[in-house]
């Protein structure tokens, strides 16, 4: 007993009965094979479309964003800034300037002046000096004149109607109306439905009600009961049980996939950047890019020398002809560039006003520049 008790479903609950233990391993196998290709196609849908999202479709919008905002955002920004708006606030100045500030002088200098002493003040004279008395003076006409004899003429009015109408309506609804409607229809009507109809309409219900429990609901519950909810819940079960199982087989093939694609391109990729391309790759830095590097360095600094001497040489060439030229020491009339200040003979000061010049040696007559 120990031992069937477990070797039963996990799934299996006491009273299902034989149809769900009978249908529970042929539905999930069917089922399985129904629903291992549609998973199999989703979880290959799901992994194409985070590649193309993470491959194509951000890098596509990042493009689009740029190009949107590099083609259409930036002009249109700088239009709206610098034409739209220019054009707009004239446009507004203007239209204050032919719409708004006439019509606002129109309306506060001439309609109202017009509308307040030439329509307000006359009508409002005519209402308290001619409209009120009159009104006044009709009141008191409709109040002692009218009045009494629009009072005398409704109290004979109402008199005769009642008199005429009313009494003579009200002594037929009661006396005559009612009676026969509660007399000759009301109670014949109730004393049937209440004698006749009642027990003749409760047995036939009662009949009719057996008839259909027994022919018709009772089977129906059994079958709900015994056949429809235990195979709807083992197809329900079978579903679910065939979409868990099937989800381990695409991850099982990407697995397959996943390591196949390692040992056959990675580790060989791998292999071949560790053992060619690294060992290539520092032969040529160190024996090639390093000795371009810095002979390329050497060669600028060499460059960059020998163009400041060159620079140095052409400045003093002209300074020296400018001097042959006009006999001048004056930097300043020569637009030279000031060099260091010159010493003065037998002195080792400097004059900050003095131009640079060579010093005379004391036997002969020759200049020496100074370096």
């Amino acid at each position: 007993m120990d031992h069937g008790r477990h070797q039963a479903p996990q799934e299996y609950a006491p009273g299902e009965g034989v149809p769900a233990t009978l249908i529970r391993i042929p539905v999930r196998i069917v089922v399985v094979v129904l629903v291992l290709p549609v998973r199999m196609g989703w979880d290959a849908l799901t992994a194409l479309g985070h590649a193309a999202d993470r491959v194509l479709l951000r890098p596509l919008g990042r493009s689009l964003a740029w190009l949107l905002g590099a083609l259409v955002l930036t002009p249109l920004t700088r239009l709206y800034t610098w034409v739209l708006t220019p054009l707009g606030r004239a446009a507004s100045w203007l239209a204050r300037a032919l719409l708004v500030r006439p019509w606002t002088g129109l309306w506060r200098y001439v309609a109202v002046p017009v509308a307040r002493y030439g329509i307000a003040a006359p009508a409002v004279w005519l209402y308290r000096a001619v409209l009120t008395p009159l009104g006044h003076g009709l009141r008191w006409l409709g109040t002692a004149l009218l009045a009494p004899t629009a009072r005398g003429l409704g109290t004979g009015l109402a008199w005769a109607l009642t008199t005429l109408l009313v009494l003579p309506s009200a002594a037929l609804w009661r006396y005559v109306i009612v009676p026969v409607v509660r007399y000759g229809v009301t109670v014949p009507a109730v004393w049937l439905y209440a004698s006749v109809l009642a027990p003749l309409g409760r047995g036939a219900g009662r009949a009719l009600g057996r008839l259909v429990m027994t022919l018709l609901v009772t089977p129906a519950c059994w079958v709900h009961r015994r056949i429809l909810t235990p195979v709807g819940r083992e197809i329900a079960a079978a579903f679910e049980v065939a979409w868990r199982v099937a989800g381990y087989v695409p991850r099982a093939i990407g697995r397959l996939l996943a390591r196949m694609a390692r040992h056959l391109i990675g580790a060989p990729a791998s292999w071949v950047y560790r053992t060619v391309c690294t060992p290539v790759g520092h032969v040529v830095r160190d024996a090639v890019w390093a000795p371009a590097r810095r002979a390329a360095a050497e060669a600028g600094r060499t460059a960059r020398e020998a163009l400041a001497a060159a620079r140095e040489t052409a400045r003093r060439a002209r300074r020296d002809a400018w001097r042959a030229l006009t006999g001048s020491t004056d930097g300043a009339r020569s637009r030279e560039p000031v060099g260091v200040p010159a010493r003065t003979l037998g002195s080792t000061t400097t004059v900050p006003s003095a131009a640079q010049a060579s010093e005379t040696s004391p036997t002969g007559g020759r200049f020496a520049e100074r370096g």
